[in-house]
């Protein structure tokens, strides 16, 4: 009968072998699909190398340490080796290799028992080599402005941002500066993360998704643009109201997941009031939705344009930092309505500060219900700022269905904060 550590010693040897072989039939597939040119490892190769890890990781947990990193070096070393030879030629691609130099570290861990990292590693592995076309399509629609973008937003990151104090500074709530600048790279990293699913997807598919995902960066945007448009292009109308409404719509969910993300307490105090217009933007937009209007397309220069929004990012924080100071005093001196007052006037313009300021001050220098009240009183107030901008700025049957929409919408954000 087989012992208990025996037992143990098949199953890692096991995991090993299965995860080399799954990494090795992607291999030869890609050959024999016309993929990639033929290379030095097969299914069996890659098998036996992810049993070569293991077994290299049995023999250190044997007291057989030299023997076991011999091993795992002189395999390593003819995966080397091997990538020497197949580049004097044509194929120049270390994508086999290398795949091959994991599935004898994931082997390794399997060896010493990490089978749930040793199985995501091979899974990973597998997924990232069939992968390949997808990858090489996401490349070829990066255009020089995302790189750039990601660039700079690596140097925000990881250069800046360690280098600013804690804080804080001066009377009142104080100035946080890594706090401020940590408020600047998430807002950044909204747009740009939003900005490339746009992209993605691609503007073809018309102005509903196109307003949706913009109003992951900015519905005001959206709306401003779209209000123009229907200036130059009236028989649109139709189809540009509903990309307005969907900006809008998908505001107060933007609000709720900052929020749940950031404070979770906060969050789920605020649903009862930023639930309802998401409904009602939903049932405008349903009786909108036409077939017509999905297959009308959006010109690039109608949406945001920069990535990171970083000037606007800084805006939102100094706003932020301002808002604070204005609901701290407002709070002190006219209570909870003060509070609510001040909610409606920041929220006209900057959601987003409203959003950070009670994520911050919600629970600890405002209650909880107070600051759930906040959320949907800015929420409203900007509702019906983003009416005010498409009754102004936009003309005909754009300006009628428009309007009736973010009615809607603001109706049910007025309604949930007298009933709730």
């Amino acid at each position: 009968m087989m012992g208990a550590e025996s037992s143990e010693i098949v199953v890692r040897l096991g995991v090993a072998a299965l995860g080399g072989l799954a990494v090795g039939i992607e291999r030869e597939w890609s050959v024999k699909r016309g993929r990639h040119a033929p290379h030095f490892a097969g299914t069996r190769t890659f098998l036996l190398l992810g049993v070569l890890g293991s077994l290299a990781a049995e023999l250190t947990r044997s007291g057989m340490a030299v023997a076991g990193l011999s091993l795992v070096i002189a395999a390593a070393g003819l995966v080397v080796a091997a990538y020497a030879v197949t580049s004097r030629g044509t194929d120049v691609g270390g994508t086999t290799e290398v795949a091959a130099l994991i599935v004898l570290a994931a082997g390794v861990l399997a060896g010493l028992g990490r089978l749930t990292l040793a199985s995501a590693l091979f899974a990973l592995t597998v997924l990232v080599l069939v992968e390949k076309s997808r990858f090489h399509t996401f490349v070829g629609r990066i255009e020089s402005v995302e790189l750039t973008a990601a660039a700079r937003f690596a140097v925000l990151a990881l250069v800046i941002f360690p280098l600013l104090p804690l804080g804080p500074f001066g009377p009142g709530p104080g100035l946080r500066p890594r706090e401020l600048w940590a408020l600047v790279l998430f807002f950044s990293g909204v747009s740009f993360a939003s900005f490339i699913l746009l992209r993605l997807i691609g503007l073809h598919r018309g102005y509903g998704l196109a307003g949706l995902l913009g109003g992951l960066i900015s519905s005001t945007a959206v709306t401003l643009n779209f209000s123009r448009e229907s200036r130059r292009q009236a028989a649109l109308g139709r189809a540009l109201a509903l990309g307005v409404i969907a900006a809008c719509a998908v505001l107060p969910l933007r609000v709720l997941a900052l929020t749940f993300s950031l404070n979770h307490t906060v969050g789920l105090a605020a649903l009862p009031y930023l639930l309802p217009p998401v409904l009602a933007g939903a049932a405008a937009l349903a009786l909108l939705l036409g077939r017509s209007e999905l297959r009308k397309t959006v010109q690039a220069s109608e949406l945001p344009s920069n990535p990171l929004r970083l000037a606007t990012a800084v805006q939102m924080v100094l706003a932020f930092q301002i808002a604070l100071y204005v609901m701290e005093w407002m709070g002190a001196r006219f209570g909870a309505s003060g509070t609510l007052a001040s909610a409606a006037l920041v929220g006209l313009t900057d959601l987003d500060a409203l959003t950070y300021s009670m994520i911050k001050l919600g629970g600890v220098e405002v209650p909880l219900g107070t600051a759930a009240q906040v959320l949907g009183v800015g929420v409203l107030s900007n509702t019906l700022f983003k009416m005010g901008v498409a009754l102004a700025v936009g003309l005909g049957g754009f300006r009628r269905l428009t309007a009736l929409g973010l009615l809607a919408v603001a109706a049910a954000g007025a309604a949930a904060l007298k009933f709730f």
